[in-house]
């Protein structure tokens, strides 16, 4: 078989929600890895969230996309850290951060330090971001570009922030609404879909050699661009609408029933 990208997200593909990461997901992936195939982690964490994943999958050669495809690190075991940053896209969070408080004061703030972690307005809960966090003042979150914020309800429902975001409208960047009460800006244009893309014209990697498996909002783009795309079970319908097909839960261990055909 002809080497192919095969690009997974993280949380509700790989691992459960509550970090748990099933023994037969762990084989069927380093299985495709040792067939040949080029496994890209595409995830919505920044790279610090994203380095256990990859220790955790023994993944140290080729790419990862983080922050949603607006940061992509070069895997590297003799770097310091273990990977060196290939791509970044920055927007300047001004307008669209004022806008979001403006209309939702209460809810917390962070704008992402690149291997470092994130300056906040206030502090997140234990746990929820990881990296360094810092406290800072307003007007410096938005005094310079930055790949990613992130705001975050602790007692809301995403459904409050798709309602958010249609009422006030964003322009001049891209958003993807999480699983629980999370909304990610990007630079606009950025997806995990357009980070990929540069991914495979590095790697050489024709266009119908791709798979795809994701399981919420910010997986479109990336399951549209994938010559196979695979929703998770449970996805909400216009994932599974994006995608190719479907598979079992992150519960199930699904994706390595979608996995099989590769190894």
């Amino acid at each position: 078989m002809e080497p192919h990208l095969v690009a997974l997200d993280v949380d509700g593909t790989i691992v459960t929600h509550a970090g748990e990461l099933g023994e037969r997901t762990r084989e069927a992936i380093r299985a495709v890895a040792d067939a040949g195939h080029e496994i890209v982690i595409s995830t919505g964490r920044s790279v610090v969230a994203t380095l256990p994943i990859l220790r955790l999958l023994d993944l140290q050669h080729g790419f990862a996309v983080c922050s949603n495809g607006a940061v992509t690190i070069r895997l590297d075991p003799t770097a310091p850290d273990g990977y060196t940053i290939d791509e970044t896209v920055t927007f300047d969070p001004r307008q669209a951060l004022t806008l979001v408080m403006e209309h939702a004061p209460h809810i917390l703030v962070a704008v992402e330090e690149v291997g470092v972690g994130f300056k906040v307005a206030r502090p997140y809960p234990e746990g929820v971001l990881q990296g360094e966090q810092v406290v800072v003042p307003f007007e410096e979150l938005v005094s310079r570009p930055t790949t990613r914020v992130t705001f975050h309800d602790p007692e809301g429902q995403s459904e409050d922030f798709l309602e958010l975001v249609e009422r006030i409208g964003l322009h001049g960047v891209s958003y993807a609404v999480g699983y629980t009460a999370w909304l990610d800006l990007a630079p606009e244009g950025v997806s995990k879909g357009s980070a990929l893309e540069l991914v495979r014209r590095k790697l050489g990697i024709e266009p119908s050699h791709t798979f795809a498996a994701g399981d919420q909002r910010n997986d479109l783009e990336m399951l549209r661009w994938a010559a196979r795309g695979v929703a998770m079970g449970g996805a909400p319908p216009e994932v599974v609408a994006a995608a190719d097909e479907t598979t079992g839960s992150v519960d199930d261990d699904g994706l390595a029933d979608a996995l099989r055909p590769l190894c």
